[in-house]
């Protein structure tokens, strides 16, 4: 990874432990009435907390969001199988395999690096893949682990969690009268409605671009058509409203956005699957593959 991409990782994160600072600032200052030093040194020290908390115990956590488990020896062997050839191909350590009871055809990973990633797989995407598409699947996850992805997606995800749980927490005190002191509600409103978008922004800008690498590195792993493939059933299933049981701060991890409301493709985590398909295709084209 080159070093403007820890410089633009670290500039997001510092943003994120922001919007953590000034959500933790509200409720501490307006709502619960501490006075102003006392909270930014708390909210402060919590962040420092947090920012650990996120890279050490980031995974387990991720795993819990999402209702995921690592599989049991004996388990899913033919996955175990692809995965430890795709990681022969890339040198890297077999990641540790990991399933999600979850009717919605979807895989993540996470970890804080190449020794110690997880490839989580729902049990939608295991009755809906065909060995092709798997396969091209699993080439994306072990692409993003190839490019050091998965450390950074993995924090951000749960601080991004702590920041709407934050938020949350005002919103819920809103109905019970506002903060203590003048001006606790229109601040309370104010971190209601920013901290989430905040939060989902800052994703945005650090999972985008690392999805079209990811794709590249599946393609070379199988062939570019497989993950087409796998993506178009995948993007079936979502837009048919099959879900998934987490919370919408882990959207960045999964292959492909699972979530989906209002918004339009230009605040979503992941670029438009149609897009993705066109340069596959072009990657297809270029290859030699037709079809």
């Amino acid at each position: 990874m080159s070093f403007s991409v820890y410089l633009r990782a670290a500039a997001l994160f510092a943003l994120l432990t922001g919007f953590l600072l000034l959500v933790g600032f509200i409720v501490g200052y307006y709502f619960l009435g501490a006075p102003v030093f006392d909270v930014l040194f708390f909210m402060l020290f919590i962040s420092v907390v947090m920012n650990l908390i996120s890279y050490y115990f980031g995974p387990s956590m991720v795993l819990r969001l999402s209702g995921a488990r690592l599989a049991q020896p004996g388990e899913l062997t033919q996955v175990r199988s692809m995965l430890e050839s795709l990681a022969q191909s890339e040198n890297i350590p077999v990641p540790k395999l990991g399933v999600a009871d979850q009717p919605q055809p979807n895989a993540f990973t996470t970890g804080r690096g190449k020794n110690d990633a997880i490839v989580v797989v729902t049990t939608g995407l295991l009755r809906t893949m065909n060995e092709n598409e798997l396969m091209a699947v699993l080439g994306h996850e072990v692409g993003h682990i190839v490019h050091r992805d998965t450390a950074m997606a993995t924090a951000a995800s749960t601080l991004a969690t702590a920041v709407t749980y934050l938020a949350d927490l005002v919103l819920f005190s809103l109905f019970f009268g506002g903060g203590s002191r003048r001006g606790g509600a229109g601040a309370g409103i104010f971190a209601v409605i920013l901290a989430p978008f905040a939060a989902t922004m800052i994703q945005l800008a650090l999972s985008r671009g690392r999805e079209y690498y990811a794709d590249e590195e599946a393609a070379k792993l199988s062939r570019p058509e497989y993950l087409v493939s796998a993506l178009e059933k995948i993007e079936n299933y979502i837009r048919r409203g099959v879900p998934i049981n987490a919370p919408q701060t882990t959207s960045s991890l999964w292959i492909s956005n699972p979530f989906r409301g209002s918004f339009s493709d230009l605040f979503s985590t992941h670029p438009a699957t149609e897009k993705r398909i066109k340069r596959l295709r072009e990657i297809s084209r270029k290859a030699g593959y037709y079809y």
